[in-house]
């Protein structure tokens, strides 16, 4: 994908500050001799409200243990009848130290040292897939499939509403920290909507309305799944107009469990030189090579079960989809399959890798698979 020149955005700096004045404020000073270790927090139920697939709460797995179960951290999000409700999504910021999780109804807040939830706040019109500036200040919540975002401040009050009337779904913060991107279930038009003001613009329109999609780290180009596309489109976000439809060769459309559409899950890798997209009647991930435009399909990943979401290890080692297989991204070996405490497969669309040090959180990633390969 073309890059463009990188600038520091001014929420990473005050990121960065934040994480280091907590450090101080606690009396903690990180030494270079204690280890890092790497975690993947997986939030459950986040395959529709099914708990075959690794019960309630929040799974932690050690990423440098080959996956092992490290714990299950309990969370909130509880009809009046106790049954959990639905994970939509998944958000945290190590300069804030917290994770968010996002129910049918409500939004949580969790500190990741204490593994304890902080609070949970019902929103009236439901929640749905968010996302975080790196500073940790604001998330962009979607409605459930409603008419608006709400912007919402890190302790979880509204400070405002971005009304878009698309049907409010899937939200990615670029990595500058200085859009939002928005994308419903009912419109083919991303909009992109300004985090320091009330400035909207829109990209497209694509093919069809918009379903699960990322940006690159320079926030030049978006890829988009669409409804009825085994693949995927993309976008200029700068000019704003649609460029390619890539369609996936070799492999037919047919009845998906999940979510309605051919392809419900798409990622770069953090080096942008691939994408992968989701096929879930063939149980497969495509693999595409995104050095060349358009991107060109390369092969293929046969999965245990549907996948409907797709996101990757910021080192770029391993790919990580929904139906819970570890994917070495060279050698496309399936190298890992994550099992709960009771040895039961564990799937889930909502996770978050999540590095340690000190017992404290130094940093956090995305569960879209966003691109990193800002120069």
């Amino acid at each position: 994908m073309p890059q463009q020149s990188s600038q520091v955005s001014p929420r990473l700096i005050f990121a960065l500050l934040a994480l280091a004045a907590g450090n101080i404020l606690t009396g903690r000073c990180l030494a270079e001799d204690e280890p890092l270790k790497r975690y993947l927090y997986v939030a459950v139920p986040g395959v529709r409200d099914y708990l075959e697939y690794g019960g309630h709460g929040l799974l932690v797995f050690d990423i440098d243990d080959d996956y092992k179960f490290v714990k299950r951290i309990r969370t909130g999000g509880l009809r009046p009848d106790g049954r959990p409700m639905n994970v939509k999504g998944i958000c945290g910021s190590a300069a804030s130290g917290r994770i968010y999780i996002s129910t049918l109804k409500t939004l949580m807040c969790l500190e990741i040292a204490a593994d304890s939830v902080r609070w949970e706040r019902p929103f009236s019109e439901g929640c749905d897939r968010m996302s975080i500036t790196p500073d940790g200040q604001l998330i962009f919540l979607p409605s459930l499939e409603g008419p608006h975002w709400y912007v919402v401040n890190a302790d979880g009050h509204t400070l405002r509403k971005i009304v878009r009337n698309s049907g409010a779904h899937n939200t990615v913060v670029g990595l500058s920290g200085q859009n939002a991107y928005l994308a419903g279930l009912r419109s083919p038009l991303l909009s992109v909507a300004s985090t320091t003001d009330e400035n909207v613009r829109t990209v497209g329109p694509f093919s069809s309305s918009i379903r699960p999609f990322t940006v690159n780290g320079a926030e030049t180009r978006c890829v988009v799944n669409v409804n009825e596309l085994l693949g995927f489109e993309v976008g200029d976000l700068v000019s704003g107009e649609k460029l390619h439809r890539v369609e996936v060769q070799g492999f037919s459309k047919g009845p998906v469990k999940r979510h309605g559409c051919p392809s419900h899950g798409v990622g770069l890798t953090p080096d942008e030189k691939q994408i992968w997209v989701t096929d879930a009647h063939n149980r497969r991930m495509h693999v595409f090579d995104n050095t060349v435009d358009p991107p060109q399909q390369m092969t293929s990943v046969e999965l245990r079960d549907e996948p409907g979401w797709i996101t990757f290890s910021v080192d770029g080692r391993h790919a990580w989809p929904s139906t819970g297989e570890v994917v070495d991204v060279a050698s496309r070996e399936i190298v890992a399959r994550l099992t709960d405490e009771d040895g039961r497969d564990v799937q889930s669309e909502k996770m978050l890798e999540v590095h340690m040090q000190g017992g404290q959180p130094v940093w956090v990633g995305n569960q879209f698979g966003v691109g990193r390969a800002v120069k």
